[in-house]
């Protein structure tokens, strides 16, 4: 008697198993992100610090593995808008109210509403433009992003890690004034770099590289130091990201009169 053959395979959706690995990646920068709370629940601030720049990490590598093994998709693009919600928004201000800002009583707990208002709102008008922009401007956000708006409120509790003892603080006025600062800059249409198309020339490769290593190795070295020296960085890069952004737009315009006047000519 022949035996019935099992005609039966799993076939699996290539497309859908792409995907997997960036929502895996993104999963896994929320998880970071909620056990950041943890950690400033229990005093543990430095963990907390070093699970944000991690959970900011996770969050510049899965868009970019995404588009690389071509596994983009809604559903994606929503949960990287939730995770920043969680990661970049509500859990700085948790962290910061648990640290300082708890102190001020009904004041901290307002700034911290504040900006975790603003992260919201940031990411939905990045949401609803993303895509519509002329391809100049992919090398700007509309204001600042969402992992730098959370990084950026940090940074005060970073500083006061640093060994930077000569420096003196009043971290009851600096801490408001951080959180009101970067909530603006998160709402605003200043522009600020993307970093999203940097071009490397070939002879300039080897510089770049021992600048990679030399940034990491002063990382490891001394972390909450480099840290709080490259916040401070990126906000004196904002003045030049602004001029640049409207040098580019200038000559955008003046490309487009042009283009218009030799439309009206071969009309004439």
């Amino acid at each position: 008697m022949l035996k019935p053959k099992n005609n039966f395979k799993v076939v699996a959706d290539k497309k859908n198993a792409r995907v997997i690995l960036p929502n895996m990646l993104t999963l896994i920068g929320v998880c970071i992100g909620l056990t950041s709370i943890r950690f400033a629940l229990d005093g543990k601030f430095e963990f907390a610090i070093i699970a944000i720049i991690l959970a900011a990490v996770i969050d510049g590598l899965d868009g970019r593995i995404a588009r690389l093994i071509k596994a983009t998709s809604k559903v994606g693009k929503e949960l990287d808008s939730l995770t920043d919600m969680i990661s970049f928004g509500v859990a700085p201000a948790f962290i910061m109210y648990f640290w300082k800002l708890n102190t001020l009583g009904r004041f901290g707990w307002l700034v911290c509403l504040i900006f975790v208002i603003c992260v919201a709102l940031r990411l939905a008008r990045f949401n609803i433009n993303s895509g519509q922009e002329p391809s100049w401007k992919d090398n700007f956000f509309e204001g600042v992003p969402s992992p730098a708006g959370g990084i950026l409120v940090l940074t005060p509790l970073i500083f006061s890690l640093t060994n930077f003892d000569f420096i003196q603080i009043n971290y009851d006025l600096v801490v408001p004034m951080f959180f009101i600062l970067t909530s603006l800059l998160l709402i605003s249409k200043f522009p600020s770099y993307s970093f999203k198309k940097i071009v490397i020339q070939r002879k300039t490769t080897i510089f770049l590289l021992f600048g990679i290593v030399l940034f990491f190795g002063l990382l490891l070295i001394y972390p909450f130091n480099v840290i709080a020296i490259s916040a401070i960085v990126y906000l004196g890069i904002l003045p030049i990201s602004y001029f640049h952004y409207q040098k580019l737009k200038k000559q955008n315009e003046d490309l487009n009169v042009k283009d218009e006047d030799d439309d009206l000519e071969d009309i004439l």
